[in-house]
């Protein structure tokens, strides 16, 4: 129970803080991959979830913001 405690807090605040679906997105997979890689590397699953939600944020954020720069884009422009 005291190790569930702050994965349960964490998980909250992650999830307050990220209030769109790309962030939502990035986020928990990213959580899901760290966590594991970090359990995986001497038992540092919630170290590596936070990694991970943190890269995994970066990524779809920066995926979406040129998904939208090239929808803005005019057809004709190179």
């Amino acid at each position: 129970m005291r190790k569930l405690f702050p994965v349960v807090i964490s998980a909250a605040l992650i999830a307050s803080a990220a209030p769109s679906e790309v962030s939502a997105k990035g986020c928990i997979r990213g959580a899901i991959a760290g966590g594991v890689a970090g359990h995986y590397a001497g038992h540092h699953a919630i170290a590596g979830a936070m990694a991970g939600c943190a890269a995994g944020h970066y990524y779809y954020k920066h995926k979406a913001a040129k998904a939208a720069a090239a929808q803005a884009k005019p057809a004709g422009a190179h």
